[in-house]
């Protein structure tokens, strides 16, 4: 069948933004700045400034800013939380530009953060770091960052919305050597619409929705990684998914669970106690609760697996100790929260639990944002190598402002040096469009009883601490989902509004990008960061460290190790460049 007996409408824009969190917002500002001709039109899952990742951001944005910090000192919090994996060039391109973004931020995007009495940018203490740089708006950066944000983007009439419009495939040229489009699925009345463009970001966000205990939105499900991989596009540090400590355990039947109580909690001095209400986190690391992400949240699963947990199965975070009014001014969103949730965050215990939060691997990108497919550009959580393999508390918005800046910067050029149109490949465009129809051709079948066994599957055997023996349990549990699904199908009707529909893409997308993940762990023998097997626990050489590239071609999935390059800084010499900082 063609795409056009297929009913496939045609749009055409210059720049094509896929997602409207804190990068791609960023890049239609900054694309608009750039060339007020070229038309910049934003397509997003669910609403302009309403979903997406950043506008849930609690903790805040990592910039030294501080005479007694520096880009430095920054630098190398950051390429030691990565624990030497992450590609330096991107690193240090995040850490040095943040300043530049966070002036931006307040001057031309009117965003208030809090402040010391001396009118500079307060910044919190946040783990893993060796200064306090974390600038905030309270608890709600987020919610700040974003409605500013989308404030600017109304603002803009060269600026156009295509919301509730899932992105579907990535489709190339008919020559296969550049990008021509994005097919795209119309929410609100089922339409399949293909959107030529010149230029086009991926900005979907990650979102590791496929364990048990996770933070993101429903919304979120890996589908610009997906379409990634189904491009033949190369995905580096897939193993790396990022357990935050502190998820809400709200106890079964609530969607409240899992959605995180954010770093500075533990940065201002929370105690992590076990059931007995022991303070365990000695046991485990010399920085106690302010260790990195990955080690406490290791910490946590062995005493829940030890038995020593709270009612709900996992462990308790106390503040009291500081001053519940302390807690209650400083905390406020989250003291909130909690009170709903029939916890007492200020003056009583709170049970937490690991819960998967971030998604260090993504699409290989250059430093302007590039990828290696002509017209494709990628930022945000999508892309990878920043952070390598754990992310920094806070450098996450950082990153996504940062690079979805320089990606509408880089965009008008691109398309100035390139002005041709390039019109796709009609049998990819038609087969991409049978596959997401696909569901319409089969039976009806329990989806949330698949769901429920990838959640279980992930959390088991590809969650916080892994082995040879659960990977390859694992990868046998995930082909049997992605059989059982393809002969799942949804109710033969109108696709408009047709959640299930919905459900069976966000579905197939995470089983792909699980099996991935799932290979990349098992390419590992060692244990850097978010990566634990407890069958290869040592890290490894440093000054030989490799990342893993996964690529799928022909419908062959290959995983592949690549040597980091030490462009700034080599192994051991850490010392010296933060003694000189300090100096």
């Amino acid at each position: 069948m063609s795409s056009a007996d297929q009913g496939i409408e045609r749009l055409k824009t210059d720049i094509l933004i896929l997602g409207s969190g804190g990068a791609g917002l960023f890049a239609a500002l900054h694309a608009n700045a750039a060339d007020p001709a070229l038309r910049v039109t934003i397509a997003t899952k669910g609403l302009l400034g309403k979903s997406g990742c950043t506008r849930m951001v609690q903790g805040g944005y990592n910039v030294a800013l501080n005479p007694g910090d520096s880009v430095e000192r920054h630098f190398m919090d950051t390429i030691e939380g990565g624990k030497w994996l992450p590609n330096q060039e991107l690193a240090w391109t995040l850490v040095s530009t943040a300043i530049e973004r966070v002036r931006e931020l307040e001057n031309e995007i009117g965003c208030f953060f809090d402040r010391n009495p001396d009118g500079t940018l307060h910044g919190k203490a946040f783990a893993g770091q060796t200064f306090d740089r974390t600038v905030h708006k309270g608890d709600l950066t987020g919610i700040e960052i974003i409605n500013r944000l989308m404030e600017q983007v109304w603002a803009r009439p060269g600026i156009a919305r295509l919301e509730e419009h899932r992105a579907l495939a990535l489709i190339r040229t008919a020559d296969g050597a550049a990008l021509s489009g994005v097919l795209m699925a119309d929410v609100r009345t089922g339409a399949l619409r293909f959107v030529e463009a010149r230029a086009v970001l991926l900005a979907t966000g990650g979102g590791p929705t496929m364990y048990r205990y996770h933070t993101p939105s429903g919304d979120k499900s890996m589908d610009g990684l997906a379409m990634a991989l189904r491009a033949g596009l190369p995905l580096r540090d897939m193993e790396m998914v990022q357990f935050h400590p502190t998820g809400l355990l709200a106890g079964p039947g609530t969607r409240m669970t899992g959605t995180v109580l954010e770093e500075g909690l533990r940065g201002s001095g929370g105690h992590l106690l076990d059931g007995a209400q022991r303070r365990f986190m000695a046991d485990y690391d010399p920085k106690l609760e302010r260790a990195t992400r990955d080690i406490v949240s290791r910490a946590i699963y062995a005493e829940m697996r030890a038995g020593r947990t709270s009612p709900n199965g996992g462990v308790y975070i106390k503040m009291s100790h500081l001053g519940p009014k302390e807690v209650a001014k400083q905390f406020k969103g989250m003291v909130d929260r909690c009170r709903d949730c029939g916890f007492d965050l200020a003056g009583g215990l709170v049970e937490v639990v690991p819960t998967a939060h971030y998604f260090m691997g993504g699409l290989v990108c250059r430093v302007d944002a590039s990828t290696e497919l002509p017209g494709l550009y990628v930022a945000g959580e999508d892309a990878s190598g920043m952070h390598g393999a754990n992310r920094l508390g806070g450098n996450g918005v950082a990153n996504s402002t940062v690079f979805g800046g320089i990606a509408g910067d880089a965009m008008p050029g691109w398309i100035a040096a390139n002005p041709q149109a390039r019109a796709p490949d009609e049998a990819m465009l038609a087969a991409e469009a049978a596959r997401a129809l696909h569901p319409f051709t089969h039976r009806p079948g329990d989806l949330n009883a698949l769901r429920e066994k990838l959640l279980d599957t992930m959390w088991d055997d590809v969650g916080v601490v892994r082995d040879g023996a659960s990977l390859d349990s694992g990868l046998v549990r995930l082909d049997e989902i992605e059989s059982e699904l393809i002969e799942t199908g949804v109710a033969d009707g109108s696709r408009a509004f047709n959640l299930t529909w919905h459900d069976w893409l966000n579905l197939r997308s995470l089983v792909e990008t699980s099996r991935v993940i799932a290979l990349a762990a098992r390419r590992r023998e060692n244990s850097r960061g978010a990566h634990y097997r407890s069958d290869f626990p040592e890290p490894g050489d440093l000054e030989t460290s490799t990342f893993t590239v996964a690529r799928q071609t022909g419908g062959a999935l290959t995983i592949s190790d690549e040597p980091v390059q030490f462009t700034h800084i080599r192994p051991g010499e850490s010392l010296l460049i933060e003694k000189a900082a300090a100096e």
